[in-house]
Formats: C-alpha cells, sequence, structure tokens
C-alpha cells in the first residue's frame, strides 16, 4: 500500500524536527556551554557577550526536545489509529513567539562573533576546535546559528503542503487549518521585528550623519527620501551643493561638511511636512528644478 501524502508530509516534519532538535543541542550544549565554561575563567570573552551570542537559543532548545519532537513522535506512533498533527501543532505555535528575540539578535550576534574572534585568539581557537568536530559537519558556527532564524518558514511551507495533500473531510482539516494560520502569524510576526530593527538602525545612522541634534533625534520618524541637491540662487545666478533628508513630518536642508569629523552634515534649516507644497518650475536655464515652499520658508531646488 502506497503511504498517503499527508502522512509522507507529517513524517517529513517529524524527521526534520529530529534533526533540527540535534542542531539545536549542538548550539544550546556544545557551543554555548563550553564557550561560557571558558569565559568563566577569564580568559576567552566576557561571560556577557556568549549570553548575547546565543540570545534564548536555551528556551528554544528545551521546547523543542522537551515538548514538541516527543509530542510530534508519539502522533506518528498512533497514526494509523488517529492521524493528525494539527492540534499539536495548535499548542506549538505561541512558543514559536520565542523566536522574535532570536531573530532580532542574529546580525548583533554573527557581528559579536567576527570581532571577538579578531580580538581574542583563545575564543577563536575554540570555536575552530568545537567546529572541527565530527558532529559539525564542517559547517561554521555561523552556519548552525541560521538555522533558527530558517525553522519557522521552514514550518509554514510544510504545513501548507500538509493542508493542501489532506482529504477533504479529513479530522484534521479544521485543526491543521487553524494551526497554519497561528503559524504564519508568527512568523508576520518576526518578519516584523526584523524590519522595526533595521529601520531603527537605519534611522539611527541617519542621525548620527546629522551629528545627534536633539529635537532631530526621535524613533518615530520614518526617513523616506535623501539626496543632493544645488539650491539656486537667483542673486548670483549660481547654484551651490546642499542635502536633503526627507522625513515622515520634515524636510531636513544640509550643508555637507567640509571637514567630517563627527557628522556629515549641518543642518541649516527644518521645515515642516505639514503645509508644504512643492512645485515644478520651467526653467530653460536650470532644468529639474523645483520650489519648496513651507512655513518656514521657500527654496528653489535644482535635482541632477
Amino acid at each position: 500500500m502506497q503511504e498517503p501524502e499527508e502522512k509522507k508530509i507529517a513524517l517529513e516534519l517529524l524527521e526534520t524536527e529530529q534533526a533540527y532538535v540535534n542542531r539545536l543541542h549542538l548550539l544550546d550544549q556544545v557551543f554555548y556551554t563550553e564557550l561560557m565554561k571558558e569565559a568563566k575563567t577569564g580568559k576567552t570573552v566576557p561571560e556577557e557577550v556568549v549570553k548575547m551570542i546565543f540570545s534564548n537559543i536555551s528556551s528554544i532548545y528545551q521546547f523543542h526536545a522537551e515538548f514538541f519532537l516527543p509530542e510530534l513522535r508519539k502522533r506518528m506512533e498512533e497514526w494509523n489509529c488517529n492521524p493528525r498533527i494539527g492540534d499539536v501543532i495548535q499548542k506549538l505555535a505561541p512558543f514559536l513567539k520565542m523566536y522574535g528575540e532570536y531573530v532580532k539578535n542574529f546580525d548583533k550576534a554573527v557581528e559579536l562573533i567576527t570581532a571577538w574572534s579578531e580580538k581574542s585568539p583563545p575564543f577563536q581557537e575554540l570555536i575552530a576546535d568545537i567546529q572541527k568536530r565530527k558532529v559539525c559537519a564542517n559547517l561554521t558556527l555561523q552556519h548552525h546559528m541560521l538555522e533558527p532564524v530558517q525553522r519557522i518558514p521552514r514550518y509554514e511551507l510544510l504545513l501548507k503542503d500538509y493542508v493542501r495533500k489532506l482529504p477533504p473531510h479529513s479530522p484534521d482539516r479544521g485543526d491543521a487549518e487553524k494551526a497554519l494560520e497561528m503559524i504564519f502569524m508568527v512568523a508576520k510576526h518576526s518578519n516584523a521585528a526584523i524590519a522595526e530593527m533595521e529601520r531603527l538602525q537605519n534611522l539611527w545612522v541617519v542621525y548620527q550623519r546629522l551629528g545627534l541634534e536633539d529635537d532631530i533625534v526621535d524613533p518615530s520618524n520614518e526617513l523616506i527620501k535623501e539626496g543632493p541637491v544645488q539650491k539656486i540662487s537667483t542673486r548670483s545666478n549660481s547654484t551651490s551643493e546642499k542635502y536633503l533628508f526627507l522625513f515622515n513630518n520634515m524636510l531636513l536642508y544640509c550643508v555637507p561638511k567640509v571637514i567630517q569629523v563627527g557628522a556629515e552634515f549641518q543642518v541649516h534649516l527644518r521645515m515642516d511636512v505639514e503645509g508644504m507644497k512643492v512645485r515644478e518650475l520651467k526653467d530653460t536655464q536650470f532644468p529639474h528644478t523645483f520650489l519648496v515652499s513651507g512655513k518656514q520658508r521657500t527654496l528653489e531646488l535644482q535635482a541632477r
């Protein structure tokens, strides 16, 4: 007898979960534990750094090893009399929000590994030593650390496939569809966490380029566009190089600094977006010109 398609997918879920738990064991019980032990001796890196690199991997490992994998295994052993996994995945889904922290921390973790490998040869040697072991399969720590980041999208794909292959009147249909919806929400949650983190990081870089002026630094601002423009002086019929930052609530009219120590730009003018008007000009002498007028003042500018 040919195995039903949905059972094959459920088995694939179980097999990949077993392999995944092995990978989490390597990260938590081998890399994290051994690096932490060395950190306590004070010879490699501060303990805080090791904690920052591995984030909440211990909680993730325990959850999968002690709860999700055993539950899945039990389900597959009873498959012939109770063919369902939807209810187990529904129980799993809320806990996957734990991944938000790990995923958000991932880039920072990889940076820390690189930075401390350069700073501390004993740290680098210990990682290299663990990586040589058979269990690492010739892969780097960074490679293994990527696995949890990719796990939720993997659940989503397998479950989508599972729901598609279920017979119309399967007793698992309702549960499986609900589980898929929950996993989808979790994936969205972790993507939103990454997007928000990237937005704040980019915003911070812009603020540093502007010299961290107190009244400009606000985490709720959104940078929409930035770039160089020419300011037209009607008096002398000439142009000078300026730079604009357009946020959701203000336009910053800046001058590039000649000596770039600290800030890259000096803010000459802030214009509120509220009440601002932009109008294209038909100027034969200066093509691509436009007029920006706001409560503060009016600027005649030329784009490239």
